[in-house]
């Protein structure tokens, strides 16, 4: 099959099927990458990271069009209910993935660099017992998610932001994934691809200091004066759906910010001070909360299930390593 699969979504297709051509799309990608047979641990997150973004995607696309629907225009949308009404009236349940492919491809590596340098930066911070404190955690996080919106989240979210803003415009470009990326790459370069980077670079860095953070005191007073104390993988959701929720909160103005910064009308803004400012001028401070109860849902679940496959894939690989 190969990486030419072009998600179903972005070609075509719907009625009642539409949800298992979505899934199958998903296998015929990790196929393509290679991580369907015999996958080893990281493949094996990677495909349940896949699945849980087509589950979840349509409040991810639900969110991305309130964030972009603004009050000057006027608004197109009356709420959540309105804008799924609206897209599957217009373009049937795969309007509601429209903008997934990005997502799926850029998965797997968005969590490797994320947890990687995470790892990477929490062993330097840890005290002479091999603990990280919540301070620490929060500024290894830092370091995770900026470094994560560089190389692969903000490209990620620019073509999935003009992917979804695309479908709502009068006459649509882009006829899928690869198509869309030549074109955005055509006309305005790589360049094209980074919209958006100090907002991303925001986004993704008080995302993962939020969400580092809170885990990091979670795990702490869970364990207590054990260090060694097991956590249950149930336990280790709930705190990630904690940790999800108050990187919601903590940080969506800057989430509204960055989707209109990598919109298709993101000439308007001469920077991403500028963007605030006119959010704030125009449509006032409840413009800086819109999206939040998709965000909500789909990032609670997110973190949590990615959470729970990075704690036992670390459980796997420190008995590999204790036994050699």
């Amino acid at each position: 099959m190969g990486l030419e699969c072009e998600c179903v979504c972005e070609r075509g297709g719907g009625g009642g099927g539409g949800m298992w051509k979505v899934f199958v799309c998903v296998i015929e990608l990790m196929e393509g990458l290679g991580l369907c047979k015999g996958a080893p641990p990281s493949g094996q997150s990677g495909i349940a990271g896949g699945i849980e973004i087509c589950i979840t995607f349509p409040t991810e696309y639900v969110k991305t069009q309130l964030q972009l629907d603004e009050k000057a225009n006027p608004p197109k949308y009356r709420g959540i209910g309105d804008c799924v009404k609206q897209t599957v009236q217009g373009h049937g349940v795969r309007g509601l993935y429209r903008g997934l492919s990005s997502l799926l491809y850029g998965s797997i590596p968005k969590s490797a660099v994320r947890f990687g340098v995470f790892e990477y930066l929490s062993n330097h911070a840890r005290d002479e017992a091999g603990k990280l404190n919540s301070t620490r955690g929060l500024l290894c996080g830092l370091g995770a998610g900026v470094m994560e919106a560089v190389v692969i989240v903000c490209p990620m979210e620019t073509v999935k932001v003009k992917f979804i803003h695309d479908q709502s415009s009068a006459n649509p470009k882009y006829r899928g994934f690869y198509h869309g990326v030549r074109e955005i790459i055509r006309t305005q370069g790589i360049r094209g691809t980074y919209q958006g980077l100090t907002a991303t670079v925001l986004k993704q860095g008080s995302n993962q200091a939020i969400r580092f953070y809170v885990m990091t005191s979670l795990r702490n007073w869970y364990k207590a004066d054990n260090p060694n104390k097991a956590i249950n993988p149930v336990v280790t959701g709930t705190f990630g759906a904690i940790a999800g929720a108050a990187s919601v909160f903590g940080n969506t103005p800057l989430d509204v910010i960055k989707t209109r910064m990598q919109g298709l009308e993101a000439h308007k803004y001469k920077s991403t001070l500028d963007c605030a400012v006119k959010i704030m001028r125009h449509e006032g401070v409840r413009a800086f909360y819109k999206g939040t109860v998709p965000r909500l849902g789909r990032v609670c679940l997110d973190v949590a299930i990615v959470f729970i496959i990075y704690e036992e894939v670390v459980k796997v690989l420190n008995t590999v390593w204790k036994t050699e």
